[in-house]
């Protein structure tokens, strides 16, 4: 017997492919002749990291890079002349399976390297240049790597979101240092806010994330275009009187005859708990606010000034990743990353 037939999904991600091809395209135009990859770790920050490398490889993207081992095989088949490699590096228990599959690791530790030197495959690596999170330290990398075949060596910065912080200029000094000494095939140390530092930060190759996707800001100093909005469906409509509430703690009192559309996206779907009273919904360009607490699966919204709608209509809910955060209080990378499973993707 079959399965019954899976219902629809009442919330949705609209994603917009001419969005991300175009902050990527605009990465690559800023760092020259360096080569422009592309981080789409967790899920592709939420939106999809199977459609995002595929769209990305049509428009000339062949380094792609993802946290895990087991981010890879989601993404499979590769497309021709495409690189996939892991951040996190390679340990015993995934080395099995890191052999079958088609992508490098980028080695964060002496162990490491001892490990994946015994494969006499080429690798990727890490130099800890000062951010003392993963990485090789540098007066240890050269020895770790000796003879093997560094296809790019790495670096990662820690302030570059700041502009004027002197970490950065210490840290491309360091990087330049460990350079000097291990020969690779590529060197790379800016991710998307390092590319705003300027030339001095792309060197061969540079590992562009969260700005793909919306949040940050652009070589040219523009906010990343926003590649996501949201819609989600009317589960009830309810005309509230002047002095009733809504919601969890009645955080919202009605102050005049209000409608209430209350749909099904919650803060498990990844619409954040913070944007309560703060986020709104659109319908046909009338901003609905949002009314009362976010609840784990719905949230309401003031619909008095929208034209008539009906249960089972969908709204659309902005989600300009920057905007929201400064509402909520929250990173753009959080919200989104934070993005659930229980949308329906529909790219665009």
């Amino acid at each position: 017997m079959s399965p019954p037939p899976s219902p629809p999904p009442q919330a949705r991600l609209l994603l917009n492919s001419a969005a991300l091809v175009a902050n990527w395209q605009d990465f690559a135009r800023a760092v020259g002749a360096a080569a422009c990859g592309a981080a789409i770790k967790a899920d592709g920050y939420g939106v999809g990291a199977r459609e995002t490398l595929v769209r990305l490889a049509a428009a000339g993207c062949r380094h792609f890079y993802v946290a895990h081992w087991h981010e890879v095989p989601p993404l499979l088949p590769l497309p021709d002349e495409v690189s996939l490699s892991v951040l996190h590096g390679i340990s015993p228990e995934e080395l099995p399976a890191a052999l079958a599959l088609p992508a490098r690791p980028v080695l964060v530790t002496a162990a490491q390297a001892a490990l994946w030197r015994q494969t006499g495959r080429p690798c990727e690596a890490m130099v800890d240049s000062g951010m003392n999170r993963l990485g090789l330290a540098p007066a240890e990398t050269a020895t770790a790597l000796a003879g093997m075949e560094v296809a790019v060596l790495h670096s990662h910065l820690a302030c570059a979101d700041n502009r004027a912080h002197p970490q950065n200029e210490a840290q491309r000094a360091c990087f330049a240092g460990v350079a000097a000494q291990v020969p690779a095939g590529a060197y790379a140390l800016a991710n998307s806010a390092g590319i705003c530092l300027g030339p001095a930060y792309h060197l061969d190759l540079v590992r562009p994330g969260i700005g793909l996707f919306g949040g940050g800001l652009m070589p040219d100093g523009r906010v990343s275009r926003t590649v996501a909005r949201m819609q989600a469906r009317i589960i009830q409509l309810r005309d509230v009187p002047v002095g009733g509430s809504v919601g969890y703690a009645a955080a919202f009192t009605a102050s005049r005859p209000t409608r209430i559309a209350t749909v099904a996206l919650g803060y498990a779907d990844g619409y954040a708990r913070g944007l309560s009273s703060l986020g709104w919904a659109e319908v046909d360009g009338v901003r609905c606010p949002a009314a009362g607490r976010i609840s784990m699966d719905m949230a309401s919204f003031d619909v008095t000034d929208a034209r008539p709608l009906a249960e089972g209509d969908w709204l659309d809910i902005p989600f300009d990743p920057e905007a929201m955060a400064s509402l909520c209080g929250r990173t753009s990378y959080e919200l989104l990353v934070a993005l659930g499973q229980r949308f329906d993707r529909v790219w665009a």
